[in-house]
């Protein structure tokens, strides 16, 4: 199965990054090579090496195949081929809410599409209902919505998240914004089936949880390590957890379900004595889970973890609970087979990341220091676990997060444990729901336990360095760094130099990459002008240091700057940074390197100014482009985020020399400057 699921990962992996061939192509490759291998199979038995070599290249172009079966854009009357013309239309809510600052977000699916006429239609969207619409949505709910849902946009900032890679990957292609009154409630819980009764019960335990827990950071605590819902946990207390390391414990995953997979075998140990205990044993184990991730809505992260852990439980009445690697990539294999773009989820790789080293690395790591003292055997034990899943996920960790918990080893003495005891009072207030006293007194324990959890993981973030930060890593350059650290693992196991000169080249190969970064953009000066719709984003970056010009509105928006600016900062090595606001009406002229650029924002500007390089127009500040021609000259207009598009829209009729550049159609103005 190892063999299996890695031709089959390579082949997924193909079908995403290199998708040039039709549907024909790839299944006349499958079908002949299928055919090739059972022919040498049943006539040439002997052959054994051409027929498993041709039997998995077959499974690599099956599951590059299968990437475009699962694609829904690839199936006909999706919405993307006719979504410019819809009027209306009626779709299903299938997953949701996630609440927001202005709005909620739902999942829906379209049924049917009104463009002359009524017609059947298939397809994804986001949709966001204003937050002061006070209907609410549920799963399953058919709805009618008015106007035609927008595809989604590719990243129009340098560096920027590409959103719309990272939803297709859901197949969800396009988004609507929609005012009160746009929409129309048709049929409350229209869809029903597993999904359906499964929302509905995490809705219930949601309840459960806020009726007896006290405190919204308790709550949202709680609800995130109980359930997996993770909307009401503010902005600074998930810093907090990430700086100390214990970010993995606010995602109901693998840990979690290892967890309650191995309170599951310690409550049935007794069972040992019974003849077939095992599949008792497995056949409980089974329901539990499920039920578990049923309770939690049936989460893509839970189904991914209880789905590993089903293989694992099945394996042990088998005796094969010994070939963890075996177990391991079969599960990988039925997820991947269900939803091949699951591989390109940051949980999956995680998990899987971070069991394969606890399987490989804890033994070995425990065995080098026997501790006869209990407690201190306990804490080796831990550390040694999280220093397995640490190393199997710090490249990835830096390339997704940019960032390193200084004190995860300390951290985890504590998280784990209290997790633990919050995870396992969460379902003890679930099962006592219904007797109020008890519930109460369950409640109270678990807010006390969910306090301290936060308390102590606040105070490792004020310890000092406690995280490093604006860690800048390709893809390229993680692939190098696990080179890194599987070669010098290999050497310590293996004891072969040979290992030791495998690190050092690929080590030489990452500090050439690390020194052409930083020559072509770290040791360089730009401008770039930012698109963000509604605001003004000027930044001049010079040698690591900014200087950054815009309104005070976004300057104090953390978490519009980290996404929209945050990932050109990080690229070009910014570890300063000068914040001027660029008060609304005035106009300020700018001397950078040997350009001058002129931000306007009115229609005036001082007399002796006649030549600049570049203008950036904000709010609407030029009337009439002609009469702007007659007195200043310029190379590049450049319109911000704060125009509107009717106003870009005419000054484009009045350019004659295709010198406008509006950010919100093009995206963002960079220019390097020496």
């Amino acid at each position: 199965m190892v063999r299996i699921a890695a031709f089959f990962v390579a082949g997924i992996l193909l079908g995403i990054y290199q998708p040039q061939l039709g549907i024909t192509t790839r299944l006349s490759l499958t079908g002949a090579l299928a055919v090739l291998y059972f022919v040498i199979s049943l006539r040439y038995p002997r052959q054994r090496a051409w027929g498993g070599t041709i039997g998995l290249v077959a499974i690599a172009a099956f599951g590059y195949t299968h990437v475009y079966w699962s694609s829904d854009r690839n199936r006909t009357g999706h919405l993307a081929t006719m979504a410019d013309s819809v009027r209306a239309y009626e779709a299903v809510v299938v997953g949701g809410p996630h609440e927001r600052d202005k709005s909620i977000k739902y999942k829906v699916e379209v049924v049917q599409v009104l463009n002359e006429d009524w017609h059947p239609a298939h397809g994804s969207l986001n949709l966001y209902i204003s937050r002061k619409d006070s209907a609410r949505l549920q799963y399953g709910d058919r709805i009618l919505l008015k106007g035609r849902p927008h595809e989604l946009t590719p990243p129009q900032n340098p560096g920027e998240f590409d959103f719309r890679r990272y939803l297709s990957f859901q197949n969800v292609y396009h988004q609507h914004f929609l005012r009160p009154g746009e929409w129309r409630l048709l049929e409350r819980g229209h869809q029903k089936g597993a999904l359906f009764y499964a929302n509905q019960a995490r809705a219930w335990c949601t309840r459960v949880l806020r009726q007896n827990i006290s405190g919204e950071r308790e709550q949202a605590i709680a609800m995130a390590l109980v359930l997996g819902v993770t909307d009401g946990i503010d902005t600074d207390l998930q810093n907090a957890y990430a700086a100390s390391g214990a970010m993995h414990v606010l995602a109901v995953s693998g840990l979690h379900v290892g967890i309650l997979y191995g309170i599951i075998l310690l409550l049935m140990k007794p069972l040992e004595r019974m003849a077939s205990s095992r599949w008792w044993v497995a056949g409980v184990s089974l329901v539990l889970l499920w039920g578990f991730a049923f309770v939690t809505g049936l989460s893509p992260s839970v189904l991914r973890a209880v789905t590993m852990f089903s293989f694992v439980a099945v394996a042990r009445p088998n005796g094969r609970a010994t070939n963890i690697y075996n177990t391991l990539a079969a599960s990988a294999f039925v997820l991947l087979l269900y939803d091949p773009f699951m591989i390109m989820s940051v949980g999956f790789q995680l998990s899987y990341l971070a069991v394969l080293g606890i399987v490989y690395l804890q033994q070995p790591l425990y065995d080098l220091w026997e501790v006869e003292n209990p407690v201190l055997d306990w804490v080796w034990k831990i550390s040694c676990i999280s220093l397995a899943a640490q190393l199997a996920t710090f490249a990835l960790g830096m390339l997704y997060f940019h960032q390193f918990p200084v004190y995860f080893l300390f951290s985890n003495l504590f998280v784990i444990p209290l997790s633990t005891a919050v995870l396992v009072g969460g379902i003890a207030l679930l099962l006592v729901s219904w007797l109020s006293p008890v519930a109460s007194a369950v409640g109270w324990l678990l807010q006390g336990l969910v306090h301290l959890l936060n308390t102590a993981v606040v105070w490792v973030e004020k310890m000092p360095a406690s995280l490093i930060e604006n860690i800048h890593l390709t893809t390229g350059q993680c692939w190098l760094v696990m080179g890194v650290l599987l070669s010098l693992i290999l050497f310590v196991q293996f004891r072969q130099v040979r290992w030791v000169y495998l690190a050092v080249v690929v080590a030489s190969v990452l500090m050439a990459t690390e020194w052409i970064h930083t020559n072509n953009h770290v040791a360089t000066r730009k401008l770039t002008i930012y698109r963000i719709n509604g605001h003004s984003a000027v930044e001049w970056i010079d040698h690591g240091r900014s200087t950054f010009w815009g309104d005070s509105a976004l300057a104090g928006d953390e978490d519009r700057m980290r996404f929209h600016i945050g990932p050109n900062r990080l690229r070009h090595g910014v570890t300063h940074t000068s914040v001027q606001y660029w008060p609304e009406g005035q106009s300020a002229l700018l001397t950078l390197g040997e350009k001058r650029i002129l931000l306007l924002g009115n229609n005036r500007w001082k007399s002796d100014v006649d030549s600049v390089d570049i203008v950036v127009v904000r709010d609407r500040a030029v009337q009439a482009l002609p009469a702007l021609n007659e007195k200043l000259n310029y190379q590049t207009l450049v319109l911000d985020g704060t125009n509107a598009e009717w106003y870009i829209s005419r000054l484009l009729e009045q350019d004659t020399l295709g010198r406008i550049h509006p950010v919100t159609r093009k995206g963002a103005f960079q220019l390097e400057i020496k």
